[in-house]
Formats: structure tokens, C-alpha cells, sequence
């Protein structure tokens, strides 16, 4: 099967693509499969392999690091054309290429920004030396290579990998298999242990690599090198991305290509690969790669294609020219769009590309989001004087603008030079009736214009609105669809959560008939009783923890300098990692006069403790079709004295709440609004009461129900709905809709529009009992509920009996595992409260079971060096979602020791809640030393924190003196890992602390004692990491400094910070 040029044939010779300059396929259709008996892991691994080599990958037997580094360095010669001296090649390799001092972040820097490097030959003459060749007329020449079962071994184990494609030498695409019928998860876990055990050993060759593949030959998926590092509830934390991170390919029809087979005649197709590698992976400004998705990729060649046929045909100006891109919300169209823009302003025949958007902060927040993908690659605007001059200048190339500037721009300027350049408009949410205007604006000023939208609400004619006579659609404005991925797809390929939409039916009025204009002012009486404002109002309050999990924790990235960073837009923004209980909310209801009274009622409860916002503006009580009204004015000018004052009252209310100073006036307003996003993200909001505004355009990923008494239809609905469905980690598994009006027809009206006809069964979670009894499966497969497999957990595994046997081990852990899973799904649901199986202390001894066996495995692993646990899944976010935390802990602690240290059965509950929990298990000697201190004149709370504090700041310092360590260096590495939540164990860091030690000394010394204190310096993060904070670390301890050989050198005091690195830290270096 020939996808390396011209056209493209499956196996039977029919045509499946013409394009053979696409990345994506236009259509894929898979092989007929002919094999029919077992296929061991072995079977599938040699079968993709013959399929690589098909595809003129050449196949190396390199199993070991020497033959890599020879094998490296022939490619690099060929690459560059140039045969290395000793001395070039050494320079080369140590200096650059395998620098100790450099880790992932480092090496993925090197493939995706400094791919040069300039190398001083033996004669004087100075070369740069590519790595990579990611020039347009150079993608090709970059040499790919497979092998297969390349052995590492380390002090601790041995691991051999399963297959790596080689580009230019350097590993950068590494392929995990399992055999058919094990769970996919599982071969991601696998990557997560090389990772931690042995990418970076030795010359950390591995840690080159781009993208991960992984594949149980049923399922195949891939992600990037930077996905592995962030568990949501780790300590490795960067941001909250896992395995729910991880993409299937698919062709440009969104059909997907899964089977192991079809993956890698498509995805592993050269020109794919490379293209990938070289063009659609973003390294952003907070170092993290991301792999772009097959419809974003498919969406921006098709938008380039299209540019070049208006370059070709000259028919810049015209609609035809341009086209739309319809991506759900939630899928990714920012990235789509930077790419594009990015792309499109490297074309020679394009002067600028302008992204326009329809609110301010939206301009600030796309500015931050572009900002994220290449620092300073956009250039924003504060006034239309900034736009003018942007627009005239030569070196601004991508400009993000509002439509509100632009449209002043083209009022204020008749002429202007940029009038006739060659410049790409981008709309984004180009469904709002704001850019029909817009559209007629540019073509009577610009002359060489090609328009192109985004949006994941088209406006066809079935929800467009007549504006002056005319009805405009989508289509009609901004030309042909190029692309389209519906929210069916989105959740089909779980890049956004599906909803669950539950109708509280008993506070909706009875009257069936719903807005007709001769019913609406008694209905809208109806509606805004003040009874049935008290009944919602108490429903929520009495339901709000449940619906938003506020229960249960994990461990988020917080802003720590919400204020200036609202009133600053370029202020430099500070995170931290904080312990997040649960979620939070949006409230949308009908207008103004409804926000006001919902948040008197709110404020004039005293059952709650909810921290409640408020925000409106002026036109939020305009009528609108579909339930929300785009174009907010974001001003409180239009708003007559009640609905101000009220506003100001709240927002005084607010202040008091978090310490801030705004108001109702212009600027400040504006800032207000900023802060409210802000603390949103934070997770510092429970519910946001809201008329309008924050239900299009915003995104928080702590967000996961919206209460809505407000009549939503078609495109307001869906935009509204998919505030809740941006994927956070396996916890939060659909956004919860808790609507107070009964919008089922509405809602299945819009999902027919957006999605399709069936579009309900993939969008919607099923209904409460298909959960707790089970149902059947559309390809006949019974998907058992709650009570059948807590009725099998009771029978099978009842407590107080051991579980004897690896293979009855595994069974639990499976049949645990599933109910694990059910039951995060019916705790959203109001009944389940009173009909769980198994109560509190059953569900803490089961935990406890799951976690020895967990540790167990893991421990035999180690000592085996094998995967004992290859067929199973160890659902531990979801265990540490019902976390007991050290509060709850601490208040046990204060009820035995308000007891005199009698009650006997309150530390039988301490035991066994902290042998129950992941994060204090680990920490249990330490609690319990702690309760061993007890006296009658304790002060449990302050005592705790002091003999933790000591005991931290003793432990450390044991590891400093055992190991010899700088102790400045080593405090200051913890103290930073405090503060951002994990120990980073690649880059210079860790180097700093190590004693004086030479990097080439044939024993490796230096790389063992790096390995010693970083398994040293994890072990001691996790055990104080969630019960302490880092700002309690003084270093005033005295040690004794030896030298290589062991011998003292000095006598000193750490906080002598210059004195210390006058004397040693040339040394270190």
C-alpha cells in the first residue's frame, strides 16, 4: 500500500484519497481482516513492524545504547552531509545532544525550536548541525528508522521497550504494545514506568521523544511526550492532563482509525509522520508539547489550501476565496486557529493575518492563549490608534483585535494603506450577527481580503434570525464549510464530556403551553413567584455538594495574584498547587430582575456557607431567540438605578468576600469582570449567578454543573450546556445540567441540529436505573450495574477473608475497579444517597484492600522486574477522589484527645481512615507518632503543625548530611517543589545540590548518587507534601562539608550564602 505520493489504494485497489499533499486522509476504509486465530503481543508487535518496513522505514537490529549512538552519529553525517571528527562528534554529542544537565523539556526544545546546532569544526570553519530538517522544502529528506526491543538496564531494573521509530538517529516516536484484550490503559501505564525508571538513563537518548503511541491492537492512540508528566491528583503535576489526554487519528471525515493495522498504514505513512513532527506539534511558551488533533489538522491544511488556490486563481475579495470551520465548542479551535494564522503569515503572498474577536476579554484571553502557544508570535491592541499603526507596520504579522476596534478603524479611516495588502481575516465565533455587519464593512474598504470563521454553533436556517428582512446564515456570510466536527464526534472521541440533564420537574410551572407571546407575561409571573425562587434556591443549596462533588479533592494549578493579574493584563501571573475540593457552578437564569432576586434569596440563607457571585451588564434582558445574547456590551451604562445599585451592593458583597476594591464604573467594572473569571478558574466561586454573560466563551475546567432557569434553544443551549464538558481527569466524567424549566425538546432539537438524529445517545448520559441495574449494550453486550457487582463483591470477596492468589488478587481489583467507576457516575444522582450498598466503614476497609494490593504489586514488580500487573487497571484517581484529608484526621485526633486520650474506638477510625487513603497511608507512622505526643494541655492543631514541621526540616536534613548535599542548593530545590507541587528530577536543579563528583568517571558515581537522592527527595515530598507547607523550611542547621574521597573540608553554616558559595560552589560546578 503505497501513501507515500500521488494516489492512494487500500489493498483491493480502490481509491481512498486523491490529495496527496494532505496530512489526514479524506477517507480511510479499513482492511477486511483475514486472520481469525490468537495473536500474542509478540505477533503484533513483528506484524506493525513489516508494516513500517513496507513503508521503506529501514529496520535495525539496535538493542543497546552504544550501537544507537553509532547508528546516531552515521545519520547525522548523512543528514548534514559531513563526516565528524572524534573531536567534532564528542563536542557534539556531550555538549549538546546528551548534555547530563538537560531533560525532557530541554531535548524537546532542541526538535522543536533549536534544531541547529553551530558546531566548530577541527579547521576553523563554523557548521550548523541539524537534527531535524523542518524546512517546507526539506520535511522529506529526514530519515526514518525502526527497532524493536531495545534493552536499558539500570541499578534498579531492566526494561526493554517495545518498538521506536528513529528520526536522523534520535529516538522521537516510541510505540507500547499489548496484546489484543488488555485493557489500552495499561500500555500507557507501562511509558509512565520507563519514564521514571530509565528514559533518562545514561545518555537519556529516550527522552527525545516526541509522541507516544500505544496499542492493544483493537485500540490505538497517541499523545505527547509532555502528556505523562501531569496527573491530575500527582505530585508530578504540571497541569491536569493523563491518559484522558490521549487522541485516535481519524480521516477527514472523523471516521476513526483505530486497529493497529489501519493506524499504521495511516498515521505511520512517512509523509504523515514527519509532517506531524515537523509542522503540527506546538512547544508552548509554559513547555508543554502539544500534538495536534487529525480535524485540526485537517482544518488548517484546508484553510491553506484555499488560500493558495486564492494565490493561484487571483480571486482575493472574494467569498469563494474563504469558507468556515465548524469545530464544537471545546475542541480545541484556538490551537486550530494559531496554527493557521501562524502557517498562513509564513506565506510569502500574505502581508497579515487578523484574528478578530467580539469582546474585550476575549481579545485579552485569545492574546493569553497565543501568548501560551509562542511567546510575543500575536500582536493585541489597547485602542484603533494601536490597530491603525499595527496594521500599517511591516513587522506585525498576526494581530488579535476585537470587532468593536476594526469596525472603528474602517469608520475612521477612508484610506489607509493596508487597504490594498493581501490580509486574511479569521472570525472567531463567527455564528454571532454581529459579523454579517462586519463581512459588509470589509469588503467596501479592503480590497485583497480572504475571510475565514470559526465556530461551534453554525447559524443555519432553522435557528438563524431575520435581521432587517433578511435571514443570514453562516453559509451566507462567510462562504463554503470546509470542515466539520460535531459535538457527537467531540464525545465519540471523549475530547469533551457528554452531559447529564436532569429536569427537576416539581419547581417548573404546570402550564404546558411555553412562551407564546398571549401566554408570556403570565407565564413569566409564574416563573418569577417568589415561592418557587426559595423552593430552587433551597434545592440548590441542599443539593450543591452532591452535584459539584464538593467531597471529595485533588490537587489543581491556582493563580496566586488574582488582582493585578485582572487589573494588569501583561502582569506576570504566579501558580502554586493547591488542594481542590470538588467543583463549582454557573446559575443562568432568565433576566436581571431574576438575578437580583435569586441572589437575595442566596444571600438571606444562613443553611449555607456557598461563596455566591453576581454579574450582568446592560442588554441582558433584551429578548433573544435562542436564550443568549451574544454581544454584550460589558458595561453597567445602559442599566437603569435599581439594576446598578443592586449590582453595586453585590459587587460590595464581593469585596468584602475576597478583599478586593471594585465597583460599577467603567474600568473597574471591567477588572470586576476579569477577577470573577479568574476566581472561576480558581475554583474560588461555588456559584456564579449570571443573566447572560459567562454562558458563551468561557472556560474553566473546575466547572462542571450549570443550573439553568432560563429558556435556552439550538445554538444558546449547546453554548451554554458546553460550559461544563471541558475535560479535567477521571472524576469529573460528564457536565451536570440541573434545569429548573423542562427543556427536553429543545434540548433534543439543538443535538438533531448540531449532531444528528441519534445524536442523544452519545451526548447524554442514560438515565439513573440503567447505572444501578444494568443494561444492555446496542451490539448486545450486557453492561452490568451497581447492585449486581456490590451483590458479586460481597459474595466473592467478603471482608474479613483474605484474598489468596495473584489471580483472585487481579479479579478483585477488577471487579473493584468497576464499581469504582459506577459509582462516581451515581453519585451526581439524588436517590443513590439513600440506596449505596455498602456503607462507610465497608467502603474504607475495601480501599484499604485495594491499596495493599496495589503497593503489593508494584513492590513485586520491582523486585521481579517484571509486569505482574499487565491485564489489570488500578483505578487510583478515582480512589483518591473520596479522599480523607488531614482536616478530617486532625478532627478525629481532637475528639480523642478532647476524650483524655480514653476513647479507643476514635483511633480504631483514625487507623483505619488513614490506611484507607492514598496520600496518608504513607504518612501513618508520623500521625501516629504525633498522637503518641498527646497531652492533657495539647493544642491539637498548632502542636501538629509544629511536630510536623520539625520533623520534616530533621528528616531533611539526615538525607543532606547522608548524602553529602549542598544544603543552600537543597533547601532552596525543596522549597521551590512546595510551592509548585512536584520534584522536577531532569535539569540543572538536582546537579546543584550533588557534591563535587566528576560527570565521566567509568563507575558512573555521579549518576548513581543522582539517582540515590532523587528516589531520596520524592520519598520524602510525598510523605510531607500534602500535611505541611514548604514556607515552614529555615535552614539553620550546621554541617559538616566532605569532599570527594570523605574527608572534612569546613565547618558551616547554610545560611552563610555567600561565604558557602564563595568556597565551594566553583567546586560544584
Amino acid at each position: 500500500m503505497n501513501l507515500n505520493g500521488g494516489k492512494e489504494m487500500n489493498n483491493k485497489g480502490n481509491i481512498i484519497s486523491e490529495n496527496d499533499n494532505s496530512t489526514v486522509l479524506t477517507e480511510y476504509k479499513a482492511l477486511e481482516r483475514k486472520a481469525t486465530s490468537y495473536q500474542s503481543e509478540a505477533e503484533l508487535e513483528n506484524e506493525f513492524i513489516k508494516i513500517l518496513k513496507n513503508q521503506s522505514y529501514e529496520y535495525l537490529t539496535i538493542n543497546n545504547e552504544n550501537d544507537l549512538i553509532i547508528n546516531l552519529r552515521n545519520q547525522l553525517e548523512r543528514l548534514n552531509k559531513i563526516n565528524f571528527t572524534d573531536r567534532e562528534w564528542n563536542d557534539l554529542f556531550n555538549n549538546y545532544i546528551a548534555n547530563p544537565n538537560d531533560g525532557i523539556i530541554e531535548k524537546t526544545r532542541k526538535i522543536q525550536q533549536d534544531y541547529k546546532y553551530p558546531l566548530q569544526l577541527e579547521n576553523g570553519e563554523l557548521k550548523n548541525i541539524y537534527l531535524i530538517y523542518k524546512e517546507k522544502n526539506r520535511i522529506h529528506d529526514n530519515y526514518l528508522q525502526v527497532i524493536n526491543q531495545y534493552e536499558v538496564e539500570t541499578d534498579n531494573r531492566k526494561n526493554r521497550y517495545d518498538v521506536t521509530v528513529l528520526v536522523n538517529g534520535l529516538p522521537m516516536v516510541h510505540i507500547e504494545l499489548k496484546r489484543r484484550g488488555v485493557e489500552l490503559r495499561q500500555a500507557f501505564n507501562q511509558i509512565e514506568r520507563y519514564q521514571r525508571d530509565s528514559f533518562w538513563y545514561s545518555s537519556g537518548l529516550f527522552n527525545y521523544v516526541q509522541i507516544f503511541v500505544i496499542s492493544n491492537g483493537t485500540y490505538t492512540k497517541y499523545y505527547s511526550n509532555t502528556t505523562r508528566f501531569k496527573h491530575i491528583e500527582g505530585r508530578k503535576v504540571k497541569k491536569s492532563q493523563s491518559f484522558e489526554f490521549t487522541s485516535y487519528w481519524a480521516d477527514q471525515n472523523n471516521n476513526g482509525i483505530c486497529d493497529l493495522e489501519d493506524f499504521a498504514r495511516t498515521f505511520f505513512c512517512k509523509r504523515t509522520l514527519l509532517n506531524i513532527i515537523t509542522k503540527y506539534c506546538i512547544f508552548t511558551s509554559e513547555e508543554d508539547l502539544l500534538v495536534m488533533r487529525p480535524y485540526q489538522i485537517t482544518a488548517t491544511e484546508k484553510i491553506i489550501n484555499k488560500l493558495e488556490i486564492a494565490n493561484n486563481y487571483n480571486n482575493f475579495g472574494s467569498i469563494y476565496a474563504g469558507g468556515y470551520i465548524w469545530h464544537t465548542t471545546g475542541s480545541g479551535k484556538t490551537l486550530t486557529s494559531f496554527k493557521t494564522a501562524q502557517i498562513a503569515s509564513n506565506l510569502d503572498y500574505i502581508d497579515k493575518v487578523l484574528f478578530v474577536v467580539d469582546r474585550k476579554d476575549l481579545d485579552y484571553q485569545t492574546m493569553k492563549e497565543y501568548d501560551r502557544f509562542k511567546k510575543d508570535c500575536a500582536n493585541s491592541n489597547a485602542n484603533t490608534r494601536v490597530l491603525e499603526q499595527q496594521l500599517a507596520s511591516l513587522d506585525a504579522k498576526i494581530i488579535i483585535t476585537t470587532i468593536q476596534k476594526l469596525d472603528s478603524f474602517i469608520k475612521k479611516n477612508s484610506e489607509h494603506i493596508s487597504y490594498n495588502k493581501k490580509i486574511v481575516f479569521i472570525f472567531d465565533e463567527c455564528h454571532r450577527s454581529q459579523f454579517g455587519d462586519m463581512h459588509k464593512n470589509i469588503v467596501k474598504r479592503f480590497k485583497k481580503w480572504v475571510i475565514f470563521g470559526f465556530t461551534g454553533t453554525p447559524i443555519f436556517t432553522q435557528n438563524a434570525q431575520t435581521k432587517k428582512g433578511i435571514m443570514q446564515t453562516t453559509g451566507q456570510v462567510f462562504g463554503e464549510r470546509l470542515h466539520t466536527y460535531t459535538i457527537v464526534n467531540a464525545i465519540s472521541d471523549k475530547n469533551v464530556l457528554p452531559f447529564r440533564y436532569e429536569y427537576v420537574g416539581r419547581v417548573d410551572i404546570k402550564d404546558n403551553v411555553k412562551d407564546e407571546k398571549v401566554y408570556k407575561i403570565d407565564i413569566e409571573k409564574a416563573y418569577d413567584n417568589k415561592a418557587r425562587i426559595k423552593a430552587i434556591t433551597d434545592y440548590i443549596i441542599e443539593h450543591y455538594s452532591i452535584k459539584t462533588k464538593n467531597s471529595e479533592s485533588y490537587t489543581y494549578k491556582t493563580l496566586d495574584n488574582v488582582v493585578e493579574v485582572a487589573k494588569n493584563r501583561d502582569a506576570q501571573q504566579f501558580k502554586s498547587v493547591s488542594n481542590i475540593k470538588g467543583f463549582n457552578s454557573i446559575f443562568a437564569v432568565a433576566n436581571i430582575d431574576m438575578a437580583k432576586k435569586y441572589y437575595n434569596e442566596f444571600k438571606n440563607n444562613t443553611t449555607h456557607n456557598l461563596k455566591i457571585a453576581l454579574i450582568y451588564s446592560y442588554g441582558a434582558n433584551d429578548e433573544v431567540a435562542d436564550g443568549v445574547y451574544d454581544e454584550n456590551s460589558e458595561t453597567t451604562e445602559g442599566l437603569n438605578k435599581s439594576d446598578r445599585d443592586f449590582l453595586e451592593s453585590a459587587i460590595n458583597d464581593y469585596n468584602e468576600m475576597f478583599g478586593t476594591s471594585y465597583d460599577t464604573s467603567g474600568e473597574k467594572f471591567q477588572n470586576y469582570y476579569k477577577d470573577v473569571s479568574l476566581r472561576m478558574k480558581n475554583k474560588e466561586i461555588d456559584i456564579l449567578i449570571v443573566a447572560n454573560m459567562f454562558l458563551t466563551g468561557f472556560d474553566a475546567v473546575t466547572l462542571n454543573t450549570l443550573w439553568c432557569d432560563k429558556n435556552l434553544k439550538y445554538h444558546g443551549l449547546i453554548q451554554s450546556f458546553s460550559r461544563t464538558n471541558r475535560i479535567l481527569n477521571s472524576v469529573k466524567t460528564y457536565g451536570n445540567i440541573v434545569s429548573f424549566r423542562n427543556l427536553e425538546k429543545e434540548l433534543n432539537d439543538a443535538l438533531s441540529l448540531f449532531g444528528d438524529n441519534n445524536a442523544s445517545g452519545v451526548v447524554l448520559l442514560k438515565p439513573y436505573k440503567d447505572y444501578y441495574y444494568g443494561y444492555e449494550e446496542e451490539k448486545g453486550k450486557d453492561f452490568p450495574g451497581y447492585e449486581e457487582l456490590v451483590n458479586e463483591l460481597k459474595e466473592k470477596f467478603p471482608l474479613g477473608q483474605p484474598i489468596i492468589g495473584e489471580q483472585n488478587q487481579k479479579n478483585f481489583i477488577k471487579l473493584y475497579g468497576a464499581i469504582l467507576k459506577v459509582t462516581n457516575i451515581l453519585n451526581a444522582f439524588d436517590q443513590f444517597k439513600d440506596e449505596q450498598l455498602l456503607n462507610e466503614r465497608d467502603t474504607q476497609d475495601y480501599h484499604s484492600i485495594y491499596q495493599d494490593i496495589y503497593e503489593d504489586f508494584r513492590n513485586r514488580s520491582k523486585v521481579d522486574a517484571v509486569d505482574i500487573s499487565e491485564d489489570i487497571v488500578f483505578e487510583m484517581e478515582l480512589i483518591k477522589q473520596i479522599e480523607v484529608n488531614i482536616d478530617y484526621i486532625l478532627a478525629l485526633v481532637k475528639k480523642y484527645h478532647d476524650s483524655n486520650m480514653e476513647d479507643k474506638e476514635v483511633l480504631v477510625t483514625i487507623n483505619k481512615a488513614i490506611t484507607a487513603s492514598p496520600d496518608l497511608r504513607n504518612k501513618k507512622d508520623l500521625i501516629m507518632a504525633f498522637i503518641d505526643s498527646l497531652s492533657v494541655g495539647s493544642d491539637v492543631y498548632e502542636d501538629f503543625e509544629n511536630f510536623m514541621n520539625s520533623k520534616k526540616k530533621e528528616e531533611l536534613d539526615k538525607i543532606i548530611n547522608e548524602e553529602n548535599l549542598n544544603p543552600e542548593e537543597t533547601y532552596k530545590f525543596i522549597q521551590r517543589s512546595f510551592e509548585k507541587g512536584s520534584v522536577e528530577t531532569d535539569g540543572t536543579e538536582i546537579s546543584s545540590m550533588l557534591p563535587p563528583m566528576s560527570m565521566f568517571s567509568r563507575d558512573r558515581a555521579r549518576l548513581k548518587k543522582k539517582n540515590t537522592v532523587i528516589e531520596k527527595l520524592l520519598s520524602f515530598f510525598d510523605k510531607f507534601f500534602s500535611i505541611t507547607s514548604g514556607s515552614s523550611l529555615k535552614n539553620e542547621t550546621t554541617y559538616i562539608v566532605s569532599d570527594e574521597e570523605g574527608n572534612e573540608q569546613y565547618l558551616m553554616v547554610a545560611e552563610d550564602e555567600e561565604e558557602y558559595k564563595a568556597e565551594a560552589g566553583d567546586e560544584n560546578e
